[in-house]
């Protein structure tokens, strides 16, 4: 049954999809969705992230997990009002947002556009101009079943999701075809955006056992190459497995793996 509870009494603890989180009165709330990133919240404007959404008696809860918040101003406490509400969660099912970088595998080629799965409801679109460098008479060589590294450039309810695999200055920047070698495997959102933290501990780790190269997309896919296909898997067990270590265990079988 749907609890409607206090919201800066929930940070921290459990919310299901159809709980209500009350808010204190809030004369600045805009409706505004929150982008989560480095970047403070103006301080009194209180955003709505990943997880929750606007209802006439606060903020509605749409997927489990736990409820965090920040504060605006990146100081004080949840109670004093303003900042940002999220639901932490261990999803795996991924929704596109545009800007993100996703890793897609080509599924068909219709006319002047590929198909890719990116994991999502439906898939995407990616011009062939859409590569650096790329033209009428230049076109890039992709086969169905490539890996695809882009980011999207439409991403909403209402459209069809278009990748590109150039920045606004048109330069790869990385993206485009990935190797046909390496091993692609899916983990959860929550351990994409852990690696993808700066100076991310479990990245420094490995990299100390072997040298590999290593492509993260927010979809929650991982694409990963070693010297040796032995290696590879390592890795790859490693990475999977990280979500359920602690640190200390992390370390002990690297250690392990380091001895051998």
């Amino acid at each position: 049954m749907a609890a409607m509870v206090a919201a800066e009494g929930s940070v921290g603890r459990v919310v299901l999809p159809g709980d209500v989180l009350l808010l204190p009165g809030h004369p600045e709330d805009d409706g505004e969705r929150l982008r989560l990133g480095t970047a403070a919240a103006p301080r009194g404007r209180l955003l709505c992230g990943p997880g929750l959404r606007r209802c006439a008696a606060g903020l509605l809860v749409t997927k489990c997990g736990l409820l965090r918040h920040r504060p605006a101003g990146g100081g004080g406490a949840a109670a004093a009002g303003g900042g940002a509400y999220w639901v932490d969660s261990q999803q795996k099912r991924y929704v596109p947002v545009k800007g993100d970088h996703v890793i897609g595998i080509v599924t068909a080629k219709a006319g002047d556009v590929f198909k890719l799965d990116v994991g999502g409801s439906e898939q995407a679109s990616l011009s062939y101009l859409a590569f650096e460098g790329a033209t009428k008479r230049n076109r890039p060589n992709v086969q169905v079943g490539d890996l695809i590294y882009g980011q999207f450039l439409v991403a909403n309810k209402d459209m069809e999701p278009e990748m590109v695999c150039i920045d606004s200055s048109g330069r790869s920047s990385g993206m485009g075809i990935i190797g046909q070698d390496g091993f692609l495997f899916k983990v959860s959102l929550g351990l994409i955006r852990k690696l993808l933290a700066p100076k991310c501990e479990i990245i420094q780790e490995l990299s100390q056992l072997y040298p590999f190269e290593l492509v993260l997309g927010m979809n929650g896919r991982i694409w990963v190459k070693a010297k040796t296909v032995q290696q590879t898997l390592i890795i790859v067990n490693i990475l999977e497995a990280c979500e359920y270590m602690t640190a200390e265990q992390r370390k002990q079988a690297l250690a392990k793996l380091s001895g051998n």
